[in-house]
Order: structure tokens, then sequence, then C-alpha cells
């Protein structure tokens, strides 16, 4: 009886430890992983960097506050320069976290207000509308 209590402890342990990996993956050919990133998307990210990920106009150009106007995220941007880790870790925690003192940023952190599940989900889409020849780009620079 003992050997079948830690046999099922082990399966529910190695099924909630598989769960936790896919779940914590970027997976664009998951539909329903990029289905619900694209909702999140329009939710949190499309009022700041476009419903198109085309970003703000003149966005590499500081505005008269000082903070950069929202990049874009569509392959005209340079989100796709950055691995997935650091992408999670930018949506998760803002901007501010990683900038030098001093640095203007209107990029919040969406800790409390998204789930890691749901960040990956949103980079997902994001990654679904790049073009081909740039996920290879990414995928070749993650390796490294």
């Amino acid at each position: 009886m003992a050997m079948v209590i830690v046999a099922a402890s082990g399966v529910v342990a190695a099924a909630s430890w598989w769960r936790a990996k896919t779940n914590n993956r970027i997976d664009i050919a998951d539909a329903a992983q990029v289905e619900q990133g694209r909702a999140l998307y329009g939710d949190h990210c499309a009022k700041c960097h476009g419903i198109a990920l085309q970003g703000e106009p003149d966005w590499q150009t500081r505005k008269s506050n000082g903070e950069l106007p929202a990049p874009p995220h569509d392959a005209s941007g340079h989100t796709w320069h950055h691995s997935d880790e650091q992408l999670f870790a930018l949506v998760k925690h803002g901007m501010s976290r990683f900038a030098p003192p001093g640095y203007k940023t209107a990029m919040p952190s969406y800790v409390g207000v998204l789930s890691d599940v749901e960040i990956r989900a949103v980079l997902a889409y994001m990654e679904s509308t790049w073009p081909a020849e740039i996920r290879e780009r990414r995928a070749a620079m993650e390796k490294h």
C-alpha cells in the first residue's frame, strides 16, 4: 500500500512539474496561448503600444516630459532583439526596475495585474505576429 501511495505521489508531482513547465513556455504554435495573449494585449498593452503593435509615432524621440514613446512590438521595432527572459522581466516588473536612476518611463509593472502565464501569453501573441525570418533570428539568439 505504501508503494502505491509513493507511486501516486510521484505521478502527481511529475504532472504538476510538467504542467508548470509547459505553462511557463512561450509557444507560438499553441493557438490557445496566442489567442489568450491577443486578448490580454488588447486589454493591457494596445492603449500605449497600438492595437497593431505599431507603437507610438516617433517612438525614438523623447516627449517633452522626458519619456520615450511606447515602442512598436511589431517587426519594425526592437522588441524582437531581446530574449524571452528580458521581455518577461520588463513586462512583469516594468522598465524603471532596470533603468538607470532618473530614467523616465511610463512602462508600468504588471505584478498583481497579469500572472506569469498571462505575461507569457502576451509575449507569444507578439512573437506570433513577427515574420518567420525574425523568429528564426530570435531562435538563434536564444540558443547563445
